[in-house]
């Protein structure tokens, strides 16, 4: 099992907690959570580029002058992909980038973060994420015993007064424990999660 210091809202130690070491403790598989984050990235992405072929440029579709006899190179038609405002050859059109990922594998990737967080101290529990209000400043005054640059918090969805107060937040970004992703997991240096969530995290991961 990994231990690991639970502290309250003031950054003071009040418990310790045991972690599963099947989810906390897993090894850094780097090749792992890169697929996980290019499978991330990509069913983010909306697909909607999209060009005209000659087909779709508005233009004339008439011989521009006879083939022969004119000195100059035969030309078709003014929408040609050679001609300016001429239709785009091979250009994109809108598609679907998402693909599947195994369950079991995005999962690990996860774990693998999660696990190196704890490793470097970058991974904090509190007994409760309870605050007096929704209002930013509150907050603010609340995480400023942590000194934390970007901070991800993990807490249940019920948590409105934190969930609120964090979104004008630009460094500050809190989720319900059912929407812990591997982007948001790498791009916060540190993680912060209530006794709740972590327990949650451990019955879904193991």
């Amino acid at each position: 099992m990994v231990k690991v210091k639970v502290r309250n809202i003031k950054n003071k130690e009040v418990s310790e907690l045991e972690l599963p070491e099947s989810v906390f403790g897993y090894p850094l598989k780097e090749h792992l959570i890169y697929e996980a984050v290019k499978n991330y990235n990509a069913n983010q992405r909306q697909g909607t580029a999209s060009t005209k072929t000659r087909a779709e440029v508005s233009g004339s579709g008439k011989k521009l002058w006879k083939q022969k006899g004119t000195g100059r190179a035969r030309m078709g038609a003014l929408r040609s992909p050679l001609w300016r405002k001429g239709g785009t050859t091979f250009g994109p059109k809108p598609r679907d980038y998402s693909y599947e990922m195994p369950k079991r594998a995005r999962r690990n990737a996860i774990k693998s973060v999660l696990s190196e967080k704890v490793r470097n101290d970058r991974l904090l529990v509190l007994d409760e994420l309870k605050l007096a209000s929704a209002k930013t400043k509150d907050t603010v005054k609340a995480l400023k015993p942590f000194h934390f640059d970007r901070l991800l918090i993990v807490d249940q969805r019920g948590n409105s007064e934190l969930m609120l107060s964090t979104r004008n937040l630009p460094h500050v970004k809190a989720i319900d424990v059912g929407e812990m992703n591997i982007y948001d997991s790498l791009h916060y240096d540190h993680i912060m999660l209530s006794v709740d969530a972590v327990k949650k995290l451990a019955e879904v991961l193991k």
